[in-house]
């Protein structure tokens, strides 16, 4: 992906409503053959990948044409959540009141119901968000080889990241990488991302024989896929 671009368009989602102003994302790809549009929660909004080649006016056309579902889709998209004293961020899917504490060591502790930061309060944000980060390796540390010792396999190397589309995936080499955001999903949602990636290992694809061997895994892989889809735009605005 080459990088982006960032403009704001005025797009008409009715013929008879006003412009409604939309952050556009222009991305350009040597693997793209078509020109496409898709959401960022994260960013609040829409990315128009083109062809190397492509003028951004077939960019813009995709736009108008899509205009209605574009403003319909941003619209929906929740505000974002500041981390601040008093407010609350989800672990495991249960709210936990975000406390700054100064004379705390260690940058940060979570406790139940709380995360507990120190230091000077500048330093809050990136000190809750390294908080989330150490509890999602812990936690993924901890399912990962059950599902690997479960399936006959090993990962070459685990890895977290901060992806905007993908909660994980898994390289030829075996290496896997998860969202760090998991971790405020519940349990079990996290364990059917970590028994998907993990089954990748076995089967680089998404056969039958892949899906037997999540279904083998996690029996309740529809209903976490479900979660996600509904709750990925709440957790990508977090911090």
């Amino acid at each position: 992906m080459i990088g982006d671009e960032t403009e704001t368009v005025l797009l008409r989602p009715r013929a008879f409503l006003p412009e409604v102003a939309c952050l556009v994302l222009w991305r350009r790809s040597a693997r793209a053959r078509r020109v496409s549009l898709k959401i960022s929660p994260r960013d609040a909004a829409v990315i128009v990948t083109l062809p190397m080649r492509a003028h951004r006016r077939l960019g813009m056309a995709l736009l108008a044409e899509h205009a209605a579902w574009v403003t319909e889709r941003l619209g929906a998209i929740e505000a974002p959540v500041v981390l601040e004293p008093g407010g609350a961020v989800p672990i495991g899917d249960v709210p936990h009141v975000i406390v700054h504490d100064p004379e705390c060591r260690g940058g940060g502790i979570i406790a139940p119901g709380r995360v507990v930061v120190g230091g000077g309060l500048e330093f809050l944000p990136r000190r809750v968000m390294d908080c989330l980060r150490a509890e999602a390796a812990r936690r993924i540390g901890l399912v990962l080889p059950v599902h690997a010792e479960a399936l006959g396999v090993r990962p070459r190397a685990l890895r977290l990241k901060d992806t905007q589309t993908r909660w994980g995936s898994c390289a030829p080499d075996g290496t896997i990488a998860f969202s760090w955001r998991l971790v405020m999903a519940p349990d079990w949602v996290l364990d059917y991302v970590v028994a998907h990636e993990v089954a990748h290992l076995r089967e680089l694809n998404h056969s039958p024989r892949f899906w037997a061997l999540v279904e083998s895994r996690t029996p309740h892989r529809d209903a976490a896929s479900l979660w996600l889809k509904a709750n990925a735009g709440r957790l990508m605005r977090i911090g």
